[in-house]
C-alpha cells in the first residue's frame, strides 16, 4: 500500500491526452476551445482587399434613399437601368455579370438628347465599399457636368492628389502615369496619355483604379474615360488608401497528420530473380 490516488488506468490516460489535444494554449497561456477556434471572425481589412459583397442590394438601397433616381427593366431579364430625373446621367447594371466582366456602366450626357460627356465600368469583383463611393459621389454633386477646364495638368493632380498626399511613388512611361503603393500593396492607378489625347471614341480608358492580384491582371477595376470629373476620381483614390471595411474572415483550416494506420508503408523491394539452371538429362 502507498499513500495518495491509484495510478490511472490506461483507458483514463487516453481520455486525459484526448482532452488535451481538443485545446490549444493561446499567447497568454489560456486555452482556447475549438469550437471558438474554428467561427469565422469578424475584422477589418483595406477596402481595395474586401470580398464582392452584395452589389444588388447596394443598388436596390441607392435607389431607394434617392427619389430622384428611377429604376426600370429592359428587354434583357438580366439587366437594370436608372435613369437620373435630369436624363442626363444614367446607370446600367448587370445582375449576373461574371467575375472579370463589367457589372456596372454609368454614362453622363450633355443634355437629355445630347452627346456622351463621360462614362466609366466597373467589373462585378470590385468591392461593393467602393462601389458605395463612386454612388456617394454621384449623389452629392454635380457629377456629371464636363470639367470646365477640360483634361490637363490640373485635374490630373486633382484627381491623383489622394495618392501623392500619401506618398504614393509615381512611375512613367511612354504613355500612362502609374501610382503605386510604397510597400507594394496590391493596388493602384494609372493614367492613359494616349487614350486621353485621342477621339472620344477611343475604347481604351483614360483612367484606371485597380485592387488586387497585380497591375496588369487585377482582381477588380474600375476604368473611366477621360473627362470623367476630377472629383469623382480624387473620391476613389481617397477610399483606395483610407478605406475600411468590416468583413468576415474564416480560420485557415487545420493540418491534419494522418493517422499512423494511414501512413503508407515503403514498398517492400521484389527479390531479384535467380537464375535459371539447365538439367542435364
Amino acid at each position: 500500500m502507498r499513500p495518495g490516488p491509484a495510478p490511472a488506468t490506461e483507458t483514463e490516460q487516453q481520455t486525459a491526452e484526448a482532452r488535451t489535444a481538443l485545446t490549444t494554449p493561446a499567447p497568454d497561456g489560456a486555452t482556447t476551445p475549438p469550437a471558438e477556434r474554428d467561427e469565422p471572425r469578424t475584422e477589418l481589412v483595406p477596402a481595395y482587399a474586401a470580398d464582392p459583397g452584395n452589389h444588388e442590394a447596394l443598388l436596390d438601397t441607392f435607389l431607394d434613399e434617392l427619389g430622384e433616381w428611377q429604376k426600370y427593366r429592359t428587354w434583357v431579364e438580366n439587366t437594370t437601368i436608372a435613369t437620373h430625373e435630369s436624363l442626363t446621367l444614367r446607370i446600367e447594371f448587370v445582375h449576373e455579370a461574371y467575375i472579370d466582366d463589367v457589372a456596372w456602366t454609368i454614362a453622363a450626357y450633355e443634355s437629355p438628347a445630347g452627346p456622351r460627356v463621360w462614362h466609366l465600368t466597373a467589373t462585378s469583383a470590385t468591392p461593393v465599399g467602393i462601389m458605395e463611393v463612386l454612388l456617394d459621389s454621384l449623389a452629392t454633386q454635380d457629377a456629371w457636368a464636363q470639367e470646365a477646364d477640360g483634361l490637363n495638368e490640373q485635374t490630373v493632380a486633382q484627381a491623383m492628389r489622394p495618392l501623392a498626399d500619401e506618398g504614393w511613388s509615381q512611375k512613367v512611361d511612354s504613355r500612362r502615369i502609374r501610382w503605386s503603393e510604397p510597400t507594394g500593396k496590391p493596388a493602384g492607378a494609372v493614367f492613359d496619355a494616349y487614350a486621353a489625347t485621342t477621339q472620344a471614341e477611343n475604347p481604351l480608358p483614360a483612367w484606371t483604379i485597380w485592387g488586387g492580384n497585380h497591375k496588369d491582371h487585377p482582381t477588380w477595376a474600375i476604368r473611366c474615360s477621360p473627362h470623367t470629373p476630377a472629383q469623382l476620381l480624387a473620391d476613389l483614390t481617397y477610399d483606395l488608401i483610407h478605406g475600411e471595411v468590416l468583413q468576415q474572415v474564416s480560420p485557415p483550416a487545420p493540418v491534419r497528420s494522418p493517422h499512423p494506420a494511414e501512413q503508407a508503408t515503403a514498398p517492400v523491394p521484389a527479390a531479384p530473380p535467380q537464375p535459371r539452371t539447365r538439367r542435364n538429362r
